[in-house]
């Protein structure tokens, strides 16, 4: 067996606590210390301390965290902004199924919260490690922490990863999948919790340091087989390790191991390096030589004025030598000195303006870097600037920030069909009604394909209970009746309460048979220019309006629908569709959509 398990985790460890990676000639990487680095400027913290060599505190002037929460405002995408991904045209109303099904699994399971805790990180250090498990039935998803995994910088995908976890005694023995023996040793050799330097996190004893490994690892990990040892299978290992005495011992724990179908974590980044590779150039990380700059200016200045603000006397007269004023004279004291040997005060005004123009220069370079301007960062453009001109400056500041929401989008794709959309299409074995938060052309379309085989359906009981009850039937009014139903939907708003089927037995497996859950995430409009928006509906109405009433030739629909599609805050398949669209025939319809539950009068 060529190394166990254990072995590859003290030695990723060793490597990742010294090890660095040479991206060039010039240019060497060292993750642990960006990390650790990060995390400091984050708190505030200097890595050096926070007292100079005179016992003196050091003040840090924070300037990274207003770029990091700009950079985490403006990639921001909501949960909106995921959608139902259709390859056939008549799987469109399915696909909204499919979306109220995921808004749904958003809401019950806090995706939500972990899509905002994700952007944070990745605002933070430019890239965010995820983590997607099914644990009791559920799909956990969770950002995890840079300080407690160990990875691969250069290639992430095909090397293991190590999470450092820690646990109580009780949450060990509960844990039914761990061998309890194991558990039962490793107790008993209990120690405070211990980062990757070794340095002690807490004062609790209680903890347990275990690490959690995923990867493609020898099948021989496994089989403790030496013929295994070219195998590669994906794994899951849960283990601990203690050093025992004598150089180079250590007592070796396995809680848990076996198989699994997939790699849990998922790598994402707002600005992908070149290479491929993990990169930490987010918005603390460009800002670090910045940073530094100002916090020894602001040093400097602060002693500068701490120095000016004492006041200091001048004489040739010996008889002042070791005198104070503080200490020495008080109010009204009448002072003597020798003839033409006064007693002045010596001019040590600070002049800090060149200091405060440093700053100010480190402070615009810090903001280049991350790509802000000063309208983003809140400062008053100067007086007499146009507003258009304040409003094309900040769409352009925007464009970056575009493209890092787009690899966030994309990020998000991967994820959402990765992990959710089979753990959503495995939950369909079930007859539950789900409520739907659509929007308003998403609603048009299901209304339209319910309303009237509700109607019939109404029409059709109307019928038959005029004949049960001896009375003489005629054919009911089902535009009426139609209005009726669409009266009683509205009442819901954007809301539609859905159910596979008036059959008890059908459930939504049987009306997804044929469909495969695909979502993306599209988040080009989360940050569109509002004022265009509006004066874009403005110009459209107007001509509308102008139009009264008469049909557009084919020249004016062809030019009407470029330019509106141009301006991207309107899809000409919006305008004038509840028309235009013929309606499929009856059965056929009720055949592809669901019942929606609603109280339509029998």
């Amino acid at each position: 067996m060529k190394e166990s398990i254990h072995e590859i985790i003290r030695h990723a460890e060793d490597n990742y606590n010294n090890g660095y990676i040479q991206k060039s000639d010039h240019v060497i990487f060292y993750p642990k210390k960006d990390i650790n680095r990060i995390a400091a400027y984050v708190d505030s913290k200097f890595i050096d301390g926070d007292i100079d060599e005179f016992g003196r505190e050091k003040p840090f002037f924070q300037t990274g965290i207003a770029k990091r929460n700009i950079t985490y405002r403006a990639t921001d995408i909501d949960s909106k902004n995921i959608r139902t991904k259709v390859t056939k045209l008549k799987q469109t109303l399915l696909g909204l199924l499919a979306k109220a099904h995921l808004q749904n699994w958003i809401k019950e399971s806090n995706f939500g919260q972990f899509l905002n805790d994700w952007g944070l990180v990745l605002a933070t250090y430019n890239s965010a490690i995820s983590k997607h498990v099914e644990k009791e039935g559920e799909l956990i998803s969770k950002v995890v922490p840079w300080g407690t995994i160990i990875c691969d910088f250069v290639d992430f995908e095909n090397n293991p990863k190590i999470e450092k976890l820690w646990f109580t005694p009780a949450q060990l023995r509960q844990n039914e999948n761990y061998d309890q023996d194991m558990v039962e040793l490793l107790i008993q050799a209990k120690t405070t919790r211990k980062g990757f330097s070794g340095r002690q996190i807490d004062q609790k004893a209680d903890y347990i340091e275990v690490y959690e490994v995923h990867g493609e690892l020898p099948l021989s990990c496994l089989t403790d087989k030496d013929e295994d040892d070219t195998t590669y299978q994906q794994q899951m290992h849960i283990v601990s390790y203690n050093k025992s005495k004598g150089r180079g011992n250590y007592e070796d724990y396995t809680l848990f191991s076996g198989r699994e179908k997939q790699d849990p974590y998922m790598l994402a980044s707002l600005i992908p390096s070149e290479d491929g590779s993990v990169s930490l150039s987010g918005s603390i990380k460009n800002n670090f030589d910045s940073q530094w700059m100002i916090n020894d200016t602001f040093k400097k200045v602060k002693d500068y004025l701490e120095l000016a603000l004492k006041m200091f006397f001048q004489t040739s007269d010996g008889d002042f030598q070791g005198k104070n004023t503080m200490t020495n004279a008080d109010q009204g004291d009448i002072f003597t000195y020798k003839q033409n040997q006064p007693l002045t005060q010596l001019n040590n005004r600070a002049d800090i303006n060149p200091g405060m123009a440093f700053i100010n220069q480190w402070e615009n370079q810090g903001n280049q870097n991350a790509g802000i301007s000063e309208v983003m960062a809140g400062e008053n453009p100067p007086s007499g600037t146009a507003w258009r001109q304040v409003q094309a400056l900040l769409q352009e500041s925007h464009s970056l920030f575009n493209l890092m929401r787009q690899n966030k989008g994309l990020a998000i794709t991967q994820i959402l069909n990765k992990f959710v959309a089979p753990y959503i299409q495995k939950k369909m074995d079930t007859t539950e009604e789900i409520m739907a938060t659509l929007e308003s052309y998403d609603i048009r379309q299901i209304d339209r394909a319910f309303i009237p085989n509700e109607a019939i359906r109404v029409a059709n009981a109307q019928i038959k209970n005029d004949i049960l009850n001896g009375k003489i039937t005629q054919a009911p009014d089902l535009s009426a009746i139609e209005s009726r139903i669409q009266n009683q939907l509205s009442i819901q708003g954007n809301k539609r309460f859905i159910k596979p089927s008036e059959i008890s037995t059908t459930k939504w497996k049987d009306v997804f048979k044929n469909f495969s859950f695909i979502f993306e995430c599209d988040p080009t409009e989360e940050f569109e220019d509002k004022q265009s928006a509006l004066a874009t509906y403005d110009t459209i109405l107007k001509f509308l309006l102008g139009l009264q009433g008469r049909p557009m030739t084919t020249d004016e629909k062809t030019v009407f629908n470029k330019l509106i599609e141009l301006t991207g805050n309107i899809s000409p398949l919006e305008l004038g569709n509840d028309s235009a669209s013929p309606q499929m025939p009856q059965q056929t319809m009720s055949q592809q959509i669901p019942q929606l539950a609603t109280n339509m009068v029998k």
